[in-house]
C-alpha cells in the first residue's frame, strides 16, 4: 500500500519494509522512519504493534527522524510513562488469559518521535495534549 501511494504521488523512494533480523544494518541505510499507530497517548507517545519502540530507539541512536502517521480519532486520553502503564487487556490480545505470554503492543515515549502527521496537521509530540483539549472540551 505504501509503495502504491508513493507511485500515485509520483514519489519514487525506495521502500524498505521492517524486518527484525539485521534491523540495525538496514537502519543505517535509511533517511527516516515512518510508522503508523494504533493509538496516540496524551503525552505524545504512541501505542503500536510490538517492535515499534525498538525501531524508535535505533532511529534515535542513529540520528534518523522517526515520524508517525495517525488520524486524530486515535488520540486517547491516556498518559502512560512506560510499558507497564498499558492495561493488560490491551497488551496481551490473545484467546487465553495468560498474562505471562508475549505482549502484542508496546508504548513508544514521545522523546523518540520527531513529528506526527495527522488529519489536524503536522504536530510535535508535545502538541498532542493541546489537540486533545480542543477535541474533548
Amino acid at each position: 500500500a505504501s509503495t502504491c501511494a508513493c507511485a500515485r504521488a509520483h514519489m519514487y523512494y525506495p521502500f524498505i519494509p521492517y524486518v527484525c533480523y539485521g534491523s540495525r544494518f538496514i537502519m543505517q541505510k535509511v533517511d527516516f522512519v515512518i510508522v503508523g499507530a494504533e493509538g496516540v497517548a496524551e503525552s505524545g507517545g504512541i501505542i503500536n504493534k510490538i517492535g515499534t519502540y525498538q525501531i524508535a530507539v535505533m532511529a534515535k541512536e542513529l540520528k534518523k527522524p522517526f515520524y508517525v502517521v495517525a488520524e486524530s480519532y486515535k488520540f486517547v486520553r491516556m498518559f502512560p510513562l512506560n510499558q507497564d502503564d498499558l492495561p493488560n487487556l490491551e497488551r496481551y490480545r490473545s484467546l487465553d488469559t495468560d498474562y505471562d505470554s508475549h505482549p502484542s503492543i508496546d508504548y513508544t515515549p514521545p522523546h523518540y518521535i520527531t513529528l506526527l502527521f495527522t488529519d489536524l496537521g503536522v504536530l510535535t509530540p508535545s502538541a498532542i495534549s493541546d489537540e486533545l483539549i480542543k477535541l474533548y472540551y
